[in-house]
């Protein structure tokens, strides 16, 4: 377990077995003391208290698991134990209400066992259990809000109420005993009040948990990613440099770790890594929002209203997995004339080549209905390997290169040469490329300009060369 989630593991499980002690010694003083003085209000309190101790012991045995991380059987962790206890306390908390409600109305309506021992023992408890549930409270729900834990903040949350019930309970003595004392019927009433008071309190707790557990066991929204949050997460994605729109943001909470599906309309036209860019600022975006979420993005193709006609073309080829180039596009009385070359494998029948053109330009069409028409060079990609004989013409095509750059001072260096020979109606089409160095501070209008002059010398030098690629570099990227 990493450093980081070991101290995390140790807090937590520190503040919830505190909480158990702390919930043990609390039932057994107010079990005492109801049994010895007869409060119902005190054995309600007890009985209250008792479910504290069963739900503390539940949050620590949750948060001895739900740390625990993926495996294979659990890909998205053991989180949901937490929502699982949760559970199970709120029948036990309900179960209860039942009983509470049931002792009270038989000694409000059959005055059964009204009679109760004065004692000062019962308030020294509920002073006493006030203090250690305001302490343990406060405990709790700072862990909870540091390592976002559901089980120790719903038992925050409960023990916080509980300070009420004691109060209440404190309150129904104090005016029972007063009646008792002072031989007024109602007063005498209180005690039994306040442990149907007591009882509304911890049915108000059970209906509040029962509602988070069963959203989180669910896979509800949660509730810090809904309404403004929500629409601040999606302002944050459509914000981002290269989305077109966001189509869907699911959210999910297991234990202490949230997840994330976001789906994306990005240019179809990007490249992976540009893809993969925009992919992680999306994620940091969520996790400001959700911190360490476990973010999915998807990216959906999407054309863009800045696209070209020819990033539209490409982008119909790309669709459908195959390579075009040299695309060129005229208008005429305001309809478009296309021209392209598209690349095949060279032992593909003539028959399959032309139907796999048709197809491409059928599709084109139905992209862009501008288009009327379309003229499409199938050109075969070589599959074999070049054959020894042209090494030697191909090294005397470098060194005319060579000779020709010297005469621009500019031109640092010439390297990576690389001659391509593509067979065309029983001739040798000729493609020269090569990278060029340059001075750093060169301006790129005399860059190109000396381009553009070296690629003429050279092509008047081998008028057989068709083509001349030449990627210019600073003079920094080729030291060594």
């Amino acid at each position: 377990m990493p450093e980081e989630a070991a101290r995390t593991h140790a807090a937590k499980r520190s503040a919830a077995l505190l909480s158990v002690f702390a919930a043990l010694i609390i039932t057994l003083l107010k079990l005492l003391t109801g049994i010895f003085t007869g409060s119902l209000g005190m054995l309600s309190e007890a009985a209250h208290s008792g479910i504290d101790l069963g739900a503390a012991a539940i949050t620590f045995f949750s948060v001895q698991v739900s740390d625990r991380p993926a495996d294979e059987d659990h890909n998205y962790g053991h989180g949901k134990i937490e929502s699982l206890s949760a559970f199970v306390e709120t029948f036990l908390m309900l179960a209860s209400c039942i009983w509470i409600f049931t002792e009270a109305i038989r000694r409000i309506f059959f005055h059964e066992h009204l009679a109760l021992t004065f004692s000062f023992w019962p308030f020294a408890v509920l002073l006493l259990s006030i203090a250690v549930d305001y302490s343990r409270s406060r405990t709790l729900h700072r862990v909870a809000v540091q390592y976002s834990s559901e089980a120790l903040e719903a038992d925050a949350i409960h023990f916080h109420t509980d300070i009420w019930s004691s109060f209440a309970v404190f309150i129904g003595l104090l005016a029972t005993y007063a009646g008792a004392h002072w031989r007024l019927p109602l007063l005498e009433l209180a005690d039994p009040i306040a442990a149907i008071l007591v009882a509304g309190i911890i049915l108000r707790v059970s209906w509040k948990l029962a509602r988070r557990t069963i959203d989180a066991l669910l896979d509800a929204t949660p509730a810090e990613t809904r309404a403004q949050t929500r629409r601040d997460l999606i302002r944050d994605l459509a914000a981002i440099d290269g989305v077109l729109s966001v189509d869907r943001v699911r959210t999910r909470r297991s234990g202490s770790s949230y997840f994330a599906d976001v789906t994306l309309g990005m240019p179809r036209n990007l490249t992976f890594q540009r893809s993969e860019q925009i992919t992680a600022a999306a994620t940091a975006a969520v996790q400001r929002h959700l911190p360490d979420a476990d973010v999915v993005v998807h990216s959906i193709p999407t054309a863009s209203l800045t696209e070209s006609v020819h990033d539209r073309i490409r982008a119909v080829a790309a669709r459908a997995n195959l390579t075009i180039h040299d695309v060129s596009v005229q208008e005429f009385d305001h309809h478009l004339h296309v021209e392209q070359h598209l690349e095949v494998d060279e032992t593909m029948p003539l028959r399959d080549a032309h139907a796999l053109a048709t197809r491409l330009e059928s599709d084109m069409r139905r992209e862009i209905p501008a288009i009327v028409t379309i003229l499409t060079h199938i050109e075969s990609e070589p599959a074999t390997i070049e054959r020894p004989a042209s090494l030697e013409r191909d090294r005397q095509l470098e060194v005319r290169l060579r000779r020709a750059a010297a005469s621009f001072p500019e031109i640092l260096d010439i390297h990576e040469v690389f001659v391509t020979r593509i067979p065309h109606h029983g001739n040798d089409r000729i493609q020269v490329s090569c990278h060029c160095t340059l001075p750093d501070d060169l301006p790129m209008a005399q860059v190109h300009a000396v381009i553009t002059a070296l690629e003429g010398a050279f092509k008047l030098d081998d008028p057989e060369v068709s083509r001349l690629l030449i990627h210019p570099e600073p003079a920094t990227d080729n030291r060594g």
